[in-house]
């Protein structure tokens, strides 16, 4: 027990990187001391990245250092291979309370339901007072989305995301109308490259790991050396500093095309015209409003269009304030939604991207590569082939959170449970997100070469995409009769004939019983 007992122990988890942090509003350094820790279950829980752990331990070091600059702050900060490390937060944070003797705890709302429960159940059982406070890096408050959804047969982002535009009077006008007359471009936003591809990409910003960053590279090399994920390319902002750069990086060479070309894709071009500042909105090292005024400045000054400039507030004034409004709005009973009795296994190429299916191939090695793919990828082939496949809901979630290092579980699991797999039966979505081969032959170049054919349900070059598809409509047919925006696509099952259909059936079938890939795939082939 501390001889000079503390009035707080303020915790700062590894996503709360923000020196405007509502948890150090007030700190006293003569009273308070700041906890972090790094601790094994955090990338163990999840069979997190290499890539990703590295992330949040670098991103985590380096904000220790910024508040040691702080006069006289204090920093209690235990790192992964400390001598005693518990391996969990909660055991951690039971020996700093040994350690200082605190009135009470202080923390800001957690980004993980499991982790904000934990701090809650350690601080209770210690008798302390537990002090949680809002998390004002979100334009929306938790009770903001429980007071839109109360009284709706159904919420959607439109509505929530029309609410903020004009609460916060971004891109309206002086009567709340939205600026160009719409609320969203997206007939504008859905672009693909012609058959010669993305010409003159501007590289984004890269961040060259610094000694900090090299030893945590070290470390997790060492100590998670089975988990998935290559560090040689690791070159995130892992600071606010960096991640500021990256952000004005993006808006000067990259936010004008953004909206043209964000659903595309193209082999081996895995940055295209996106932001790269996920991670860093996740962790705090950048503030949304920031990120969005730079967007909204740019389309003022007239260096973007006002399509491409909505788009990408929408993701994160709209998408990005929705999915954790819905998140926390549903916890803890959310994660375990599978409307659809989806049963399958999560196939093991996706720990290795070993797959004969190029999109797949490309989608899951950039990821394992550079814990990285943008949202039509993960939405649209990651997610859909295991939605068509009829993947565990669970293990698809726990997959996504492990390898992104962007992925905190408020912001991933609702993408994934609801808009990416339907399991929480409509929700989130309005419709199920399923098509054919033919969806990512549009929008990238992924089918050339690929051995293939999009257009094909059955024989040996049957996209096993398509199979899947018209095998997803067969078995829920009945439930998906209910929903007005399937009726197209079901009229369209219903025109094939029955032999047909009992053909998609079986070839389906085998591609189950051959965990995910087509019969026939070579195991041996190299496909890195």
């Amino acid at each position: 027990m501390s001889s000079d007992p503390k009035r707080n122990l303020v915790v700062v988890l590894g996503d709360q990187l923000d020196l405007q942090s509502a948890a150090l509003a007030g700190f006293d350094p003569a009273r308070d001391v700041v906890w972090m820790a790094e601790v094994m279950e955090e990338s163990t829980h999840v069979w997190s990245s290499k890539i990703r752990s590295v992330m949040f331990l670098s991103a985590m070091r380096h904000f220790r250092m910024a508040l040691e600059q702080r006069k006289g702050w204090q920093v209690d900060y235990q790192e992964l291979d400390a001598r005693g490390n518990t391996g969990s937060l909660a055991g951690e944070l039971k020996k700093a309370i040994k350690r200082h003797d605190p009135e009470g705890i202080v923390m800001v709302e957690a980004g993980d339901y499991r982790l904000e429960q934990a701090m809650r159940a350690v601080a209770a059982t210690a008798k302390l007072r537990f002090e949680l406070r809002p998390d004002q890096h979100f334009y929306a408050s938790r009770d903001d989305f429980v007071q839109h959804a109360e009284g709706r047969k159904s919420i959607r982002l439109e509505y929530f995301y029309r609410e903020l535009r004009r609460r916060e009077n971004i891109l309206v006008d002086a009567d709340g109308k939205p600026e160009g007359g719409q609320w969203n471009y997206d007939a504008d936003n859905r672009g693909s490259f012609d058959q010669d591809g993305p010409r003159g990409l501007p590289e984004p910003q890269q961040f060259s790991p610094d000694e900090t960053t090299r030893e945590v590279i070290m470390l997790v090399e060492k100590k998670l050396r089975d988990h998935p994920g290559d560090l040689t390319a690791f070159d995130w902002p892992v600071t606010a500093a960096q991640a500021k750069r990256a952000l004005e990086d993006f808006i000067q060479n990259r936010l004008v095309k953004f909206g043209q070309y964000q659903d595309a894709m193209w082999t081996d071009e895995p940055w295209l015209y996106h932001a790269r500042i996920s991670a860093a909105l996740n962790l705090k090292l950048l503030n949304p409003r920031d990120a969005v005024d730079a967007a909204v400045d740019a389309y003022r000054r007239e260096e973007a269009p006002l399509a491409a400039v909505e788009g990408f507030v929408r993701q994160i004034l709209g998408w990005r304030e929705y999915v954790r409004g819905l998140y926390w709005w549903k916890m803890p009973d959310y994660v375990r939604g599978n409307a659809l009795c989806a049963q399958q296994p999560l196939p093991e190429f996706y720990w290795t991207g070993k797959c004969e299916m190029n999109c797949l191939r490309q989608a899951i090695g950039q990821t394992l590569e550079r814990g990285y793919a943008h949202h039509i990828q993960r939405l649209m082939v990651t997610g859909l082939y295991s939605l068509l496949l009829g993947v565990k809901p669970k293990q698809i979630h726990e997959w996504y959170l492990a390898v992104y290092v962007d992925a905190v579980e408020w912001v991933e699991l609702p993408n994934t449970i609801g808009m990416s797999q339907f399991a929480d039966g409509g929700l989130m979505a309005s419709k199920p997100y399923v098509a054919t081969g033919k969806y990512i032959q549009r929008m990238s170049n992924y089918c050339q070469g690929c051995r293939f054919d999009p257009a094909e349900a059955t024989g040996e070059k049957a996209c096993p995409f398509t199979t899947l598809y018209w095998d997803f409509l067969d078995r829920h047919a009945d439930e998906l009769r209910q929903n007005r925006r399937m009726q197209f696509q079901l009229k369209n099952l219903d025109r094939k004939p029955g032999e047909q259909r009992r053909q998609i059936a079986q070839a389906a079938k085998a591609i189950r019983a051959n965990g995910g890939q087509p019969p026939g795939a070579d195991d041996e082939l190299d496909l890195n």
